[in-house]
């Protein structure tokens, strides 16, 4: 759930995006090279490349079921990433940023081989903490190597390894020292905590990356003399943002296409990641675009998140630690843990998941607010009005200041989408339908109906505007609630194929509605049944695998 806060919010930024008539490619893909998948598969007995076939099928199936949009979610492992990864990398060979050293590996005379990054565990030279993996500390989020860790050992037998010389391919980061520092100060829409981590790195003083590594599963370096080496997954992964642009357009058979998102002065690119991430989206990716000599677009933000914690304890994939995506479906609706994970995005703090408050955003917000005035509204149309949207007389002052109201809010969630505060966003869209409530509360159209029939006609006009805003404004964050919403209403074709100014064009009078259903369920259960629930997930899980 902690990755997937990620995906999520990239989903919500992209569907935005569209909505306003933007020329968006949402883009990413499984990550299948390195040290923690070639571990798994030593431990399950099998290849890496079963491993990752599996898996990323799981993942497919999995997002598609969460409502993300992707246009292009591929694999590392797909030979357009691969083969753009071996020419980029070459350019940068070529442009004299690579350079071989002999350095001191750790090697584990047991497994007969060496430990690179994920390999070995220890301690933090930095903070002390522990287990650290080699590549980084998942507390202090310091770049490291596994040479670094105090009491090191092997993660795959827990035997201590030995020191051997091997040679590496070094790609030489201190030389953009500058120009980084230049791009960050420059870059405005960076986030304080993703430009304040990198200045400092900088500061400190950045060392040269090791790309290589000595391990079979992986992009096969191209450089002269390295063969049996691949690369290091952060210095292949990062450049798949790019080959799945390529690949996009390539199967839609336009293969030049992708040159306008990369090196289009007014394209922007956005990413979204955990602010462990910061170092390889700010510090490293940068680089290597600048290192190729071409006039690639730098990051325009880089929307980098607290962690989501579980229980007091950060939300790992590697420690187990956390609800996984396809739990969680079993266990709720998407749009339940897309609307909870939204309106809780750790956007400046962590933030700490807890079934109490998972059971107050479902039931107050979306079922006792959104739903039930999205249902209140519809159903008083339907059994009052014959289904049919009445026609208003002159509206009162009360009934114009809603109408402002909703367009102040509607505009205000755009701005707060632009700006990546999903939090607020999200929590502004709920607001609309607290607005509605009210508005229903106050005027009470279920007693003016019996004596003033035009006037309540007025109120529920006016409320289902709101209803239509609501459709349009959620789509981003609970896409099929949204379009639930949308065809309960009877408009062409799909909320997600709209403009964002739909939200604000009034429905006509006389239009024809269908009769609402509920959109949500209240969580009845408690948290010790939930958790109950989660544990017997888990252990079905662990007999499968």
């Amino acid at each position: 759930m902690g990755t997937l806060v990620q995906v999520l919010s990239a989903d919500v930024v992209a569907r935005y995006y569209r909505l306003i008539g933007e020329d968006v490619v949402m883009v990413s893909g499984s990550d299948e090279h390195g040290t923690p998948v070639e571990i798994e598969a030593v431990r399950l007995g099998i290849s890496p490349k079963q491993l990752t076939d599996k898996i990323h099928a799981q993942i497919v199936e999995l997002f598609r079921k969460w409502g993300f949009s992707f246009d292009n979610y591929t694999r590392t492992e797909n030979p357009i990433h691969k083969e753009f990864v071996q020419n980029h990398q070459m350019k940068i060979y070529n442009n004299k940023y690579v350079f071989t050293q002999e350095t001191d590996m750790l090697y584990c005379n047991k497994c007969s081989r060496f430990l690179p990054d994920r390999f070995v565990e220890g301690k933090c030279p930095y903070c002390g903490y522990e287990p650290t993996r080699g590549d980084q500390c998942d507390s202090c989020g310091r770049l490291l190597e596994p040479a670094l860790l105090i009491e090191p050992y092997c993660a795959i037998c827990k035997t201590r390894p030995i020191i051997r010389k091997t040679k590496q391919w070094y790609f030489d980061l201190p030389k953009f020292s500058e120009k980084l520092t230049r791009y960050i100060n420059n870059n405005k829409q960076l986030p304080s905590n993703a430009r304040n981590f990198s200045l400092n790195l900088i500061k400190e003083g950045l060392k040269p990356r090791a790309m290589t590594r000595d391990v079979e599963w992986g992009i096969p370096a191209p450089f002269p003399g390295a063969e049996a080496k691949t690369f290091y997954v952060w210095f292949e992964n990062v450049l798949g943002y790019i080959s799945a642009t390529i690949e996009y357009f390539d199967n839609r058979g336009e293969p030049e296409k992708w040159k306008e998102h990369w090196f289009n002065k007014d394209a922007k690119t956005l990413y979204f990641i955990g602010k462990d991430n910061i170092p390889f989206h700010v510090i490293i990716f940068p680089s290597l675009l600048l290192a190729s000599g071409e006039d690639y677009i730098l990051p325009w933000n880089v929307s980098s998140t607290e962690f989501l914690q579980f229980k007091g304890e950060k939300a790992s994939k590697s420690m187990r630690i956390g609800i996984w995506i396809d739990e969680a479906l079993e266990l709720f609706p998407a749009d339940y843990w897309r609307y909870f994970l939204a309106s809780t995005r750790p956007e400046t703090k962590d933030t700490n998941f807890s079934w109490e408050l998972f059971i107050e955003k479902v039931n107050s917000d979306l079922n006792d607010t959104f739903g039930n005035f999205i249902h209140r509204t519809l159903t008083f149309i339907n059994t009052q009005f014959n289904g049919v949207i009445p026609q208003p007389t002159a509206l009162d002052e009360d009934a114009n200041q809603i109408l402002e109201t909703l367009k102040d809010k509607v505009n205000t969630v755009a701005k707060e989408i632009e700006d990546c505060k999903l939090q607020s966003a999200a929590n502004t869209v709920m607001s609309i339908s607290r607005v509605g409530n009210q508005y229903l509360n106050e005027k009470e159209p279920w007693n003016l109906i019996k004596k003033d029939k035009a006037k309540a006609a007025n109120i529920l006009y006016v409320t289902a505007q709101i209803v239509k805003a609501l459709a349009v404004v959620s789509a981003p964050f609970i896409p099929f609630a949204a379009e639930e919403i949308w065809k309960t209403l009877s408009l062409p074709e799909s909320v997600h194929k709209q403009k964002w100014d739909e939200a604000l064009k009034p429905l006509p009078a006389n239009h024809k509605i269908s009769k609402p259903e509920p959109l949500f369920q209240k969580i009845e259960a408690s948290v010790q049944e939930l958790d109950e629930k989660l544990g017997k997930l888990r252990e079905k899980s662990a007999k499968t695998a």
